[in-house]
């Protein structure tokens, strides 16, 4: 099983993070992973992007063509790799930021008000991780357990950001039917 998660926004929404989070769970369910980070010269507004694979066998290349699962906090995002996505992929994207998606025959889309949601959990910035629990439950590649374990070992001390954090990855979890 080879599961692939392109997670892309503007520097400053947190795809990295997504994909950090994301590759410590899988690898306490003891999975392969690789992540692939990728950004503009810009610290705050440029282009980033990042992609994980999460396998039961060893990965031979971070790469990936087209991937599972496309997670697009803007829509510049979305113009730029719904074209990689072939039939029975699936896109999940910031319904807040992202008002129409082009049409793209048989990849699944799945809309998520992750602003709003993150506003009503804890921050707005936290619309990132809202995103992730959203995909977890579009794609049960890994347990919820997992990802609240990721959180908390990253975060440490900041045990309210922490608790924040979760809130959010839950609220998009349940915000998908």
């Amino acid at each position: 099983m080879l599961t692939t998660i392109l997670c892309s926004g503007s520097g400053g929404q947190g795809a990295l993070t997504v994909g950090n989070v994301l590759g410590n769970a899988a690898m306490y369910e003891n999975f392969f992973v690789s992540y692939l980070p990728c950004y503009g010269a810009a610290m705050r507004g440029g282009t980033a992007n990042c992609t994980t694979s999460i396998s039961t066998e060893e990965i031979a290349s971070p790469v990936v063509s087209s991937p599972d699962v496309l997670i697009a906090l803007n829509k510049p995002s979305v113009i730029t790799f719904l074209p990689r996505l072939k039939p029975g992929t699936r896109l999940i994207y910031n319904a807040d930021l992202i008002d129409a998606v082009p049409d793209h025959p048989g990849v699944a889309c799945y809309a998520v008000a992750a602003n709003r949601i993150g506003r009503e959990a804890a921050n707005e910035r936290s619309a990132n991780m809202v995103m992730l629990g959203a995909m977890l439950k579009v794609l049960p590649v890994i347990k919820m357990e997992s990802l609240i374990r990721s959180v908390q070992d990253l975060m440490g001390s900041k045990k309210a950001l922490a608790s924040m954090t979760i809130k959010a990855l839950q609220g998009g979890y349940d915000s998908v039917a």
